[in-house]
Order: C-alpha cells, then structure tokens, then sequence
C-alpha cells in the first residue's frame, strides 16, 4: 500500500502556525498559509505523507475538540483547509488527520446540553454519567474523563447516536477534503470492534484509507492490524530503545526490540508488519534534546529509517529543533518561524538523502529483518525483499570499527562508496547503508 512506501513528516498546526493557547471562539484567523507556503520544501526535502494533529475547532490544544465539522478558527476555515488539502495532493503529498474519537472537551454540544438539562437530555447517555456525584468542575454531576482529566469528557462508543455522529464526521472529512487516512488517539483505549466499525465506514469511501493507532503500552496490539482494522499503530517501543541506546552505549537494548517485535522467530510480534516509526512527535522530547551526544543523531536516524516500520519526521526535527516536557508540552510545539532552519545542515542533508532511499528501496519497506553484527557500540542488520538486500551499520563510538556481513560487494546508498561487504569501515560516529550489487 501507498503508505508502507512513504515517508511521513508530522505537523501540530496549532503550533506550527503560531497560534493563541486558548480559542476565544470569536473572529476566524486564516493561518493555513504558513504551512502552505512550505509545500514546496516539505516536497523537496522529501516527504510524501504528512500527518496533522488536530485541527478541528477545540478549546486549547486541539484534543478537546467541540466541533468535529468545522477546523479550528484559529488557523482558518473549511475553505481554507480544502485548498490546504488540495495543494498537499497537487504536489503528490498525501494527507492524514489525527482523529480523536476517545474523548471531547467539555464546550462540545452534546456534553453542554447535559450540563444544562441534566436528566431531560437525550444526550445523557454520550457519555459516562452520575447525577449523584461531582467533579471539580462543580457541574452537579460526575462524569468519566480521560485517564482522569476531567477537561476531556470521555465518549460512550456504546452509544449509537455517538457512533453515528463519529461516522458521519469522518464522512465528512473525506468527502469534504479528500483526506487519505487517520491517526487513532489513545487507540489503546478504544474497543476492538470499533475498528472494525472505521473500517467499514472508511471503505466506502477509499479502499486504501490508512487506518493508524496511538499504543504507548507494551501489550500485543499484533490482533487489530488486519485488514478489517487496523493498517499499523505506533511503535513507542522502539522510540525509546532507540534513544536510551544511544545514551547509554547499548545497542543491545535496541536490537533486543527489534528481533522482539519483527525478527524470524514464531513468536515474535509483528513481523511482516510497519509500525508507525519516529524519533520524536508532539509528547515526547525533541530528539535532537533526548540524545546526549549529537555525533549519534546520524545513527539514530539511519537506524530510524532502515528498521522496520513507516518513518516519520516531527516538524523542526530536521533542523535540529530542541524541546522538553514541561510547560504544558508547548516547548514541543513551536511557531515554524521560530525554528532555526539552518542549525544542522548535514543532519538535514541526511534526513532528505534517508527520505530518497526509503521511498525507493523496496527492501526497506517490505523487506524481512536480521540481526548480523552486534556489539554495545556497533551494529549491522539486514533487510531483504525479493533478492535485493540492504545492511545498515553504524558505529556510535569514537574509535575505527570494521564489520563483516557478506563476501560481495555492495554500494552505500549515503555516500555511493563501493566496497566489499566483508570489509564494511566505520570510522567514529558513522552510518553506512549498503545495498548488495547484482
């Protein structure tokens, strides 16, 4: 499918386009065109996917989403979003939304009715409610939030009118703006059939809808990527096997992941599979801050793009941007005219060479994965598809090392060096991507 052969880069409009924390719900801002604008270097540096966090009309950060049918005014209006939409297509972009169908905020018209007719709403039953209790909202009733935060009205997915508002919304998208695909908030916390009810809805619409889930737990999601669900889900795991790796000089906690999820073994998770990869999104650290040492990002993002899995780029990541938790997250999601886009020149040399090869190379997209050299700060492993083979090594030390995989030669696909794959040179701090000739 379209999507195991892309390479996404991910955009928060609500910070990329500088927008106000709080939605005072009054005259419409059209900020849309500050990603527009940047089509033509998204393209050029490579990226065939993007993928928005919400852009619906929400109180503050766009999770409490109060209107499933119009974007938020802050960054414009439905016209607005549609050009967006159609420019992204017009340069062979494709385009996918984060949908948020776990919980609402507490301005969404349903969850206001309740608030104001109590018993007498036919709303009541949207959501998970006691008239006996209370929050600390005062509203004179208790109702379920997400994981505890009460700002974010938890959904009844039981509820049919529910599912029919969600099911007419996410119609909507499609018709209305031509969308390719959605990212599933807290898909952990959503019912299996529910994906299949997505699924069913989507179909008619698109046969190739990418359907994609946020897990950030370790258990078996391996289930609900099928056909009739799921098309992958996030791979947390390997977010952060791969950066404590890199800052501990263990690149057994990394590999140990990667043949646990995708090796040849029968009881490995997800082989044959692409999950959802990423060196960093809009709730965890900047790479570019997470790891200690900046002479490893190389092997961070070669690994990022060589293992298993669909890559993707969180905006400013490219350059370098930096960014913590804290601050209510909105260190992780700064105005784009704010990043520097010329602090790292060769990292993002490197992000737009890697987005080249792994839209091209199949063995990358489909290909089976091994472990061949492995060392604490040293590694090679093998990607294969229908004859073609691919070795990414790389060496986060500061000393020469030299790897053997394969008596034949193979060409880097980084730097075009031939060389004789027995005889792989990394000197300190290097990455080689080497495909076998012939």
């Amino acid at each position: 499918m379209w999507f195991d052969e892309s390479v996404f880069y991910q955009i928060y409009p609500l910070g990329y386009c500088g927008c106000e924390r709080e939605n005072d719900f009054g005259e419409t801002r059209r900020r849309f065109g500050e990603i527009e604008k940047r089509i033509p270097q998204i393209k050029e540096e490579g990226f065939n996917a993007v993928l928005f966090n919400p852009l619906f009309e929400s109180e503050r950060h766009g999770y409490d989403m109060v209107d499933f049918f119009n974007v938020d005014r802050r960054l414009g209006d439905n016209a607005d979003f549609k050009a967006l939409v159609r420019a992204f297509h017009e340069a062979g972009i494709r385009v996918v939304l984060d949908g948020v169908f776990n919980h609402v905020g507490r301005r969404f018209f349903a969850f206001e009715e309740v608030r104001q007719r109590r018993e007498a709403s036919d709303k009541k039953d949207w959501f998970y409610l006691n008239f006996g209790g209370n929050t600390n909202y005062n509203d004179g009733f208790w109702y379920e939030g997400w994981e505890g935060h009460n700002e974010l009205v938890k959904l009844n997915l039981q509820c049919g009118a529910v599912t029919d508002y969600l099911a007419r919304a996410v119609s909507f998208w499609i018709d209305e703006f031509g969308i390719d695909g959605l990212r599933l908030d807290v898909a952990y916390l959503l019912p299996e059939w529910f994906f299949e009810f997505l699924r069913r809805t989507v179909r008619q619409k698109k046969s190739d809808f990418f359907l994609m889930g946020e897990v950030i737990h370790g258990q078996n999601f391996a289930k609900n990527i099928t056909p009739e669900r799921l098309d992958s889900i996030t791979n947390y795991e390997c977010y952060k096997g791969l950066t404590s790796a890199l800052n501990a000089d263990n690149l057994f906690e990394i590999c140990h992941s990667l043949e646990r999820l995708f090796g040849a073994q029968p009881w490995c998770l997800y082989t044959g599979k692409n999950l959802f990869s990423f060196a960093d999104n809009h709730d965890v650290p900047r790479a570019f801050t997470a790891v200690q040492d900046k002479r490893k990002l190389p092997a961070l993002y070669a690994v990022l793009y060589s293992m298993p899995g669909i890559p993707c780029v969180y905006y400013g990541s490219e350059y370098g941007a930096e960014g913590n938790k804290g601050n209510f997250d909105y260190d992780l999601r700064p105005y784009i005219g704010a990043v520097d886009t010329g602090k790292c020149p060769a990292l993002t040399a490197l992000i737009r060479r890697l987005n080249g090869i792994r839209k091209t190379e199949r063995a990358l997209a489909y290909g089976s994965f091994e472990k061949c050299v492995l060392s604490n700060k040293y590694m090679c492993f093998k990607r294969e598809c229908a004859g073609e083979r691919i070795y990414c090594a790389c060496n986060i030390s500061d000393a020469d090392v030299t790897v053997r995989v394969e008596e034949c030669e193979g060409t880097d696909l980084l730097s075009g060096e031939v060389r004789n794959l027995n005889d792989i040179y990394l000197p300190p701090f290097a990455v080689k991507l080497f495909k076998k000739n012939g």
